[in-house]
């Protein structure tokens, strides 16, 4: 069964107006990180466009690109989305349900969401101020400190190699090559899929690879 036919299972087991909430409860109790990881950044893709007042085309085609949705279930997406965006709950209150489906020790996890929702916000070219408060509310929800949403705002919006290793620029180039190889490391597709990332969102791993060594490559140039 495909990822979007179980979204669609899990979807179709809620009573009649049920929120996403009842839905968040359900995946906390059957977690299934693949399908939780999913709507987890549908649901708060839809409360981020709220965010800054409107869903461009780039933002639904970067959603494309990071999931690959067959047209058969395109509605359990869209029911998804759909269900976010009129539950009168704020996205804290998503975020902490969401948060609540995970383990305390999974991190990396936490990451790989927010790096599918900057992925999104950044898709029209812009960032708006709306959108990084509401980046930077939901990272603390997910428990991700300050140096942690910096490397992530670094690898989309900003062009500051150091802020991308998560490392200071007067490091030794010692700790600078070893938050390199830790981040290609964390990065590598099957890690991903290890940590519960569906395939349809390995996808997130080009980027950030290809962010992590355009920074080295930088780095070490300068230091030459």
């Amino acid at each position: 069964m495909s990822l979007w036919s179980r979204i669609a299972q899990v979807l179709n087991a809620l009573a009649t107006g049920e929120g996403l909430g009842t839905l968040f409860d359900s995946l906390g109790r059957n977690p299934e990180r693949s399908v939780g990881f999913t709507i987890a950044v549908i649901a708060l893709g839809a409360k981020m466009a709220k965010a800054d007042g409107q869903v461009t085309r780039d933002e639904v085609a970067a959603f494309r690109r990071v999931f690959t949705i067959p047209k058969a279930e395109e509605a359990s997406a869209a029911k998804v989305f759909d269900l976010a965006r009129q539950d009168a709950a704020g996205f804290d209150a998503y975020a902490r349900k969401i948060r609540a489906m995970f383990k305390p020790t999974d991190r990396d996890v936490m990451i790989d969401l927010m790096e599918g929702l900057f992925h999104i916000a950044v898709a029209d070219r812009t960032f708006h101020p709306a959108e990084e408060a509401f980046l930077r509310s939901v990272a603390q929800i997910f428990g991700l400190d300050d140096a942690s949403f910096r490397s992530l705002r670094a690898r989309h919006v900003q062009d500051d190699p150091y802020a991308v290793l998560g490392v200071d620029p007067n490091a030794s180039d010692d700790v600078v090559r070893k938050a390199w190889r830790d981040g290609v490391k964390a990065s590598h597709p099957d890690v991903l899929l290890a940590r519960g990332v569906p395939p349809e969102a390995v996808k997130l791993a080009e980027d950030r690879l290809r962010a992590l060594n355009t920074a080295w490559e930088q780095i070490s140039k300068a230091r030459a």
